[in-house]
């Protein structure tokens, strides 16, 4: 994938377009990511062996990897990811400059 855990992105699509957030969690088979702050859904609680009390808190759901684009960490702006072959390694680059932007894990 493309986009990794700990990236920043931006949204580009949907009821949270604009907004900039770290990638908490990235599920590839399913195409999603779980974005900080975007996609917060209000979720109730039943008092259990987890927690004592119960009630409504606020969670971030997955976001469509098709709705976020990187944010390159030089110039801040969105950009495209390409993969390029360095030295027998695998490095994620960003198209518009050929930049290498972070090693594949």
């Amino acid at each position: 994938m493309k986009i990794q855990k700990d990236d920043k992105v931006k949204i580009i699509s949907g009821k949270d377009r604009g907004k900039v957030g770290k990638v908490l969690r990235v599920y590839p088979s399913r195409g999603e990511v779980v974005v900080e702050g975007v996609n917060m859904v209000k979720k109730h609680i039943k008092p259990g062996k987890v927690s004592k009390e119960g009630g409504i808190i606020s969670m971030e759901k997955p976001v469509k990897i098709s709705n976020v684009m990187l944010v390159d960490p030089k110039t801040g702006e969105p950009a495209k990811v390409g993969y390029k072959i360095i030295d027998g390694k695998k490095y994620r680059i960003n198209k518009k400059t050929g930049e290498v932007v972070g090693a594949k894990k």
